[in-house]
């Protein structure tokens, strides 16, 4: 029988249909923003890209029309966190993704760094996460679910000098997302925290780091720290958003989540060291319960 007799009658497979997803991106005028929004419209899903000022995001209307809604929003502002978080979810009809990424570093020594910084930084780095989030919850449990995506940093577990006060505000958007993640999990909503190590981003330039002034005492610890900051191995951005996807589309997709090779090895180290010194002092611990 010929190969045309056999297969008289048979239908081919039906394509599977994707439904497109529907990303809130804050802080896509440079950066992973800026290259998550355009790969998530490239293969097809609908973004509502934002950034402090929106004609640094014009262009993506222009490549990629009615599948990009730009929106300013300064996530130091909660009313208009809450009216771009309302605006999106009325233009594409659900939210599907929540991507928390815009932030900045401060520079200087924990002696340097002004008061007034410090809280302008975890304005920026914390509360305004926090905005974005709390403008979002109320869409994600009313559909029924969705993927919280958190934008923090390798240094969310570890930490270095000089940039002391930006390691803080990861290590608490790190503790508010895992408390968020239990706490939402009931309503099939997901909670992810990426944890990128050193990328040839635009994080050196003006928007993304502010540098307190310096002290004498501390110009040659920063020099060297500097020196050895420019040593290190950057990543591509470009190689992060199949990663990305590969969250979003996962059933159970994890808590937390390395981008790039370097951050488990330096925090498993870091970990056995803190485990050591933990179970070194344990019968003093363990006396001081009383």
């Amino acid at each position: 029988m010929s190969d045309q007799n056999e297969n008289a009658g048979l239908q081919p497979a039906p394509t599977p249909v994707t439904v497109p997803k529907v990303w809130f991106i804050t802080g896509c005028s440079r950066g992973f923003g800026r290259v998550w929004a355009e790969a998530a419209l490239k293969r097809g899903d609908q973004v509502a890209a934002t950034a402090r000022q929106v004609e640094s995001i014009a262009d993506l209307t222009q490549k990629y029309g009615e599948n990009v809604l730009t929106l300013a929003l300064d996530v130091t502002r909660p009313e208009q966190v809450k009216t771009a978080v309302e605006q999106a979810h009325a233009h594409f009809g659900r939210l599907d993704i929540v991507c928390n990424n815009a932030g900045y570093s401060l520079v200087g020594t924990i002696e340097e760094a002004s008061p007034e910084a410090i809280r302008a930084l975890y304005e920026t780095n914390i509360l305004g996460p926090v905005s974005v989030i709390q403008a979002a919850l109320p869409f994600l449990r009313k559909q029924g679910g969705g993927h919280i995506l958190g934008t923090s940093s390798g240094l969310g577990q570890v930490t270095l000098p000089v940039i002391g006060y930006y390691c803080s505000s990861k290590w608490a958007f790190e503790a508010i997302h895992e408390s968020l993640a239990a706490e939402v999990k009931p309503f099939g909503i997901h909670v992810t925290i990426l944890e990128p190590g050193s990328y040839a981003t635009e994080s050196d330039s003006p928007e993304s780091m502010k540098f307190a002034p310096g002290l004498d005492v501390y110009a040659e610890f920063k020099a060297q720290f500097f020196a050895g900051s420019g040593r290190m191995a950057k990543g591509n951005p470009a190689a992060t958003p199949e990663a990305l996807f590969a969250l979003v589309d996962a059933k159970n997709p994890p808590l937390r989540f390395f981008l790039g090779r370097y951050s488990l090895p330096w925090v498993r180290t870091t970990y056995a060291e803190r485990l050591a010194t933990w179970e070194a002092w344990e019968d003093v611990s363990n006396a001081a319960q009383g």
